[in-house]
């Protein structure tokens, strides 16, 4: 299975646990960390930061500004810093040294819009106890494609073993991580205990864990009140877990520089609401996300009736909205446009550019993403990047783009492909 610790991505880190091992620093790790974060610090110090950040602030709000550009390598972080050039030991100490290496790099290296911070943030320590059924994976290497036994093969029998999600916090732990990250880092950057308790809120993700894709395809078919019946367990559940968060004081804002949706950064105005208290974030004075990339092949239709009604309560919640991923919303938008408050809205490869940009003029954020694919050979064609992108933004012009270079499995080997080609896309952005 994946080794935590070699997660490696734009979206923070979301839990320690299990990679926290023993909570201690060597001399020599402590002088590591410490030299990272003061170039980390200098590197926020600069007036272009704060001008970076008025921009997303302006794109966010909707206001006219230049297409922004964002570049997350993914798994290509892996080829751009090497698990022989991280000098910490411990395994969370490793995970922060590899944070902090990779602020440095985008700063200096990649140089896209994302905006470097005088923060570290630290997650709560904690185990996510699941749905009551957990599914059985078969996989031969943790970066490889794989197949699982679904759980729940029949609704009468498998559904009395299912239950709410649920976490359990381990707050000494989690007191502890950020004590010791106070005392290494805290003297240079402002450390922050900040909770990411998910990515989407979409569910279909966790629907084809405990139901599986084919049989959640036939099923809307053959058992729709099967399907109804665990999208609902599963919009309760979800429902139940934002409470349990919110009331427990662990929901943390994500209207700064947090990563949000499928791309793009928090950064607005509009946000947190009124009655705001910084001990006790609400979920309306959050972003909030879903997507539904799994049912691409689902009709508009059936993703209309067994899909989106159950997420709507859910984003309700939320002061503004991010919708989709992968999936093309050409044939959902009509149904998509329906979320409340929903600001920002991906644009995928397989998306038609002209068309979404007729649908969403100058009303919502148009996260544009490129084909990963041309970073992934071991030199790129530059001029072939060039023209697609000029293109695109041409087919977009007249709306608020964000340009996501994310999916990245691999560089080809060669960094220098991310590092040119966000030159390109701020250079085109910019034209």
């Amino acid at each position: 299975m994946r080794d935590p610790s070699m997660e490696q991505t734009g979206i923070p880190l979301q839990t320690t646990h299990a990679i926290s091992g023993e909570i201690s620093i060597s001399p020599s790790e402590r002088k590591v960390l410490r030299e990272l974060a003061k170039r980390v610090a200098e590197l926020a110090a600069r007036p272009c930061e704060e001008e970076k950040k008025k921009l997303w602030i302006m794109h966010n709000d909707l206001q006219p500004v230049r297409p922004l550009v964002f570049c997350d390598p993914e798994m290509g972080w892996n080829e751009i810093i090497g698990q022989n050039q991280i000098l910490c030991k411990k395994p969370l100490l490793r995970v922060w040294e590899m944070i902090l290496r990779k602020e440095i790099y985008w700063a200096t290296q990649l140089q896209d819009d994302r905006i470097i911070e005088p923060f570290f943030n630290v997650p709560h320590d904690y185990v996510d106890i699941g749905w009551g059924l957990k599914e059985k994976v078969h996989q031969q290497n943790d970066r490889g494609s794989y197949v699982w036994d679904a759980p729940l093969t029949n609704y009468d029998e498998d559904f009395k073993k299912l239950r709410f999600q649920r976490i359990e916090v381990d707050f000494e732990t989690t007191k502890r991580i950020v004590d010791l990250t106070n005392d290494i880092l805290g003297d240079i950057l402002t450390v922050r205990l900040r909770g990411v308790w998910w990515w989407t809120l979409g569910m279909t993700w966790s629907y084809i864990l405990l139901r599986g894709l084919e049989n959640l395809m036939l099923d809307m078919m053959v058992n729709p009140d099967g399907v109804h019946k665990l999208m609902s367990f599963l919009r309760d559940g979800t429902m139940q877990f934002i409470d349990f968060l919110e009331n427990n004081g662990l929901l943390a804002l994500n209207t700064g520089g947090a990563y949000v949706g499928s791309g793009g950064f928090g950064w607005t105005n509009q946000l947190p609401q009124a009655g705001f208290n910084p001990d006790k974030v609400r979920p309306c004075d959050m972003w909030g996300f879903a997507e539904s990339q799994e049912t691409v092949g689902v009709s508009p239709e059936m993703f209309e009736e067994f899909i989106f009604p159950y997420q709507l309560p859910i984003l309700e919640r939320f002061g503004l909205n991010c919708y989709g991923c992968c999936e093309p919303l050409d044939l959902r938008w009509h149904v998509v446009k329906k979320v409340p408050r929903l600001r920002r809205v991906s644009v995928s490869p397989w998306s038609d550019r002209a068309l979404m940009a007729e649908y969403l003029q100058d009303k919502y954020v148009l996260s544009m993403k490129p084909s990963p694919t041309p970073l992934a050979m071991s030199t790129i064609d530059e001029n072939a990047i060039r023209a697609g992108l000029r293109r695109d933004i041409k087919a977009t012009r007249g709306c608020h783009v964000e340009i996501i270079m994310k999916d990245n499995h691999t560089l080809g080997n060669n960094p220098n492909n991310a590092v040119r080609w966000c030159r390109i896309a701020k250079e085109e952005a910019e034209r």
